[in-house]
């Protein structure tokens, strides 16, 4: 069983992780000849389903075992892998790769780096900071020649490699035990619309939460429901409007996008074709409501846990093209685009799971 490669973009890979790491504490790695996939399923929240290219985050990618398509299933704690590669930040080259010691299994990052070293002057023994001082002849002292000394202002320096290493333990899973482990169920989407700026997004939800905390708090309702968090509402239309709203006995509050763009669907992904897209919930809902926002009708709505979704919004640190699909009252799917660069490069998908809280 092998697998090594080196990294082709750190920064990326470690807001990636990063992304993982808010959601969840151990994710499951399965790395194959084609894919490379990344998925968090927590006890409560957001479960995250990512496929990417190996060409995404990796170059010169190798792997091979004893199973099909040389897949490798791996537990990996998600804080110690981030924190590894915030260590290669600022990295001329970074490799990771499958080892063990001690009978351990691992995954060891070596990280290569340039460090300055300097040479600080010694103090002269004419001066007190390594100049010469200066001489003034005396009545007996008839030479007109001075000695002469170098002097080094900055001290030498020398730029030099570094090497370092950081393990980070983890588990080999056998194929039997992940064989059951599948991305949840969803029924048709009754809406699909791309959302806006997830950083902008991200601010808003985040300030509706902390005035819902808060004000739970100022009105004494108890640890317990504080610890809970407040549910935030996410409606779409297919008319191009999304609506994050926060309504509580104390307060009621929302933001409204408008002009946003609702993705057409391909008859050749949905089943039965032509006739399954005239039939599709979403075809059903663009007949009602309009692009004002104004209208009740033809909205999909979901509760969600505020604390939660800001923690999904985060990965909008990868940027990329996001599209939101409602399930009414049922669940919301995030589709996370990350386009790669590299000519030819096949295109990454975070696949984000949120099952809506009922009214």
């Amino acid at each position: 069983m092998r697998f090594r490669a080196e990294i082709r973009n750190v920064s990326t890979f470690t807001k990636f992780t990063a992304s993982l790491a808010s959601l969840g504490h151990i994710a499951w790695v399965r790395l194959d000849s084609k894919d490379v996939r990344f998925t968090v399923i927590p006890e409560q929240g957001t479960q995250v389903w990512s496929v990417l290219t190996p060409d995404a985050i990796f170059q010169e990618y190798t792997i091979q075992s004893a199973a099909p398509n040389n897949t490798i299933n791996l537990e990996v704690p998600l804080a110690p892998l981030q924190r590894a590669l915030k260590s290669a930040q600022n990295a001329i080259a970074a490799n990771i790769r499958l080892t063990k010691k001690d009978n351990i299994p691992l995954l060891s990052l070596t990280i290569t780096t340039m460090a300055m070293s300097s040479t600080q002057p010694s103090s002269s023994a004419n001066g007190q900071d390594g100049f010469a001082s200066n001489h003034h002849p005396t009545p007996n002292d008839s030479s007109e020649t001075f000695r002469e000394e170098s002097v080094d202002f900055f001290g030498s320096r020398q730029d030099r490699e570094t090497v370092i290493t950081q393990d980070v333990p983890i588990r080999v899973l056998a194929l039997a035990s992940v064989e059951g482990l599948h991305e949840p169920r969803c029924r048709e989407p009754d809406v699909h619309i791309v959302l806006p700026n997830l950083l902008q997004l991200k601010s808003i939800s985040d300030r509706f939460t902390k005035q819902a905390m808060s004000t739970k708090s100022a009105r004494g309702t108890g640890l317990a429901n504080i610890a809970r968090g407040p549910k935030l509402e996410l409606s779409g239309n297919m008319h191009g409007c999304l609506r994050l709203a926060l309504d509580t006995d104390a307060m009621k509050i929302s933001s409204l996008w408008t002009g946003l763009e609702n993705p057409e669907l391909d008859p050749e992904q949905v089943a039965e074709g032509e006739e399954g897209l005239a039939n599709h919930p979403s075809t059903r809902m663009k007949a009602l409501g309009d692009a004002s926002g104004q209208d009740e009708e033809g909205w999909a709505t979901v509760r969600i846990e505020g604390r939660d979704w800001g923690k999904v919004l985060s990965v909008g640190r990868l940027g990329g093209r996001v599209i939101a699909c409602f399930c009414d009252e049922h669940a919301l799917i995030l589709y996370v685009f990350l386009t790669n660069d590299e000519p030819g490069g096949g295109e990454s998908v975070l696949t984000y799971y949120i099952s809506s809280y009922s009214a």
